[in-house]
């Protein structure tokens, strides 16, 4: 008995120093591959011959401050140019000012052309016009210029439930609207105002980057998506075409040869470009014993994944989310 308590006893031991050896291997990894990121970072965009960046937006634009310093960084890069491909419908308006302010700071510092892949509607069509010249393939969607804010009303269901919400506030218009009651004419008024405001910088933005007279920003910014070669005529877009022609336009207009390199520029954060990173701390941290962080580091990206969908306040955006 008492040699299979030692055998017993020897195991564990072994398995506690093979758990303190594996963590100690992820920690090396992990230190190492930060390390040679930072070096990377220190040295610049890492590449020593000439080359256009590519630089891709998708899915919903809100504020984002590590996309504005990956720009920043861009723009002191080795880069020649800049292609950036668009494929957006819209989001925040404050979120797509803060990308159109960006690019734009970009453009003083690279050659800068926009290649509309599918889509570039509202906030996604702000972020375009920071270039002198958009492309967009002949069924592409473009336009949308206009803004909105949406808001639920459970009144109705709120009354079938039997539950009624209480409030004191300051004023009347204090958290107007808050969906539990019918919006009152005042605060719908308060609300067409910061529509309309932002509605007439979108237009004013538009006449001024795309050189419309008011007959033909008319005619383009009641809300309407327009196709690549719609746009065309109206002057929304510049060109037809791919990534292909905005090389060309960069060898015709800025001489810069259209066979040089493109390479992808991403706008994450560096270390986004490693999940691997994640996931190797999570086993960790598990291996250690430290089980409940390690969940908690795992569920971490699907909170930010899921928080990432909430857009709030006013919206440039074409097809909204059910949810809002």
């Amino acid at each position: 008995m008492s040699l299979d308590a030692d055998t017993i006893v020897d195991r564990r031991r072994m398995r506690r120093k093979l758990s303190f050896w594996r963590v100690v291997a992820v920690a090396v990894a992990v230190v190492a591959i930060i390390a040679s990121v930072g070096m990377m970072s220190r040295k610049g965009d890492g590449f020593a011959t000439d080359y256009i960046a590519r630089v891709t937006i998708t899915g919903l634009i809100r504020n984002n401050t590590d996309r504005v310093e990956a720009l920043e960084r861009l723009g002191k890069s080795n880069a020649k140019a800049v292609v950036v491909h668009i494929d957006s419908p819209g989001g925040t308006t404050a979120g797509s000012e803060q990308l159109y302010q960006s690019l734009v700071r970009l453009k003083e510092q690279k050659p800068l052309v926009v290649v509309v892949d599918g889509l570039a509607a509202s906030g996604g069509y702000i972020a375009a016009m920071a270039s002198d010249h958009i492309v967009a393939q002949s069924s592409s969607l473009v336009g949308s210029i206009g803004v909105l804010i949406q808001f639920p009303n459970v009144g109705d269901l709120l009354k079938t439930l039997g539950v009624k919400v209480e409030e004191v506030k300051s004023s009347p218009l204090k958290a107007a609207p808050n969906g539990f009651e019918p919006t009152s004419p005042e605060a719908r008024a308060a609300l067409a105002a910061l529509v309309n405001d932002s509605y007439a910088w979108f237009r004013d933005l538009v006449r001024d980057r795309r050189k419309m007279d008011e007959t033909l920003l008319g005619q383009v910014a009641d809300g309407r998506v327009f196709t690549g070669r719609q746009s065309l005529p109206l002057r929304l877009i510049d060109e037809i075409g791919d990534e292909r022609t905005a090389l060309a336009y960069l060898e015709r207009e800025k001489k810069i040869d259209a066979k040089t390199p493109v390479r992808d520029y991403k706008l994450d954060p560096r270390f986004s470009e490693f999940p691997f990173l994640h996931v190797a701390m999570v086993a960790a941290l598990d291996a250690a014993g430290l089980t409940a962080v390690a969940r908690r580091l795992d569920s971490w990206g699907t909170v930010q994944a899921i928080e990432r969908l909430n857009l709030d306040g006013l919206l440039a955006l074409w097809h909204p989310p059910a949810s809002q």
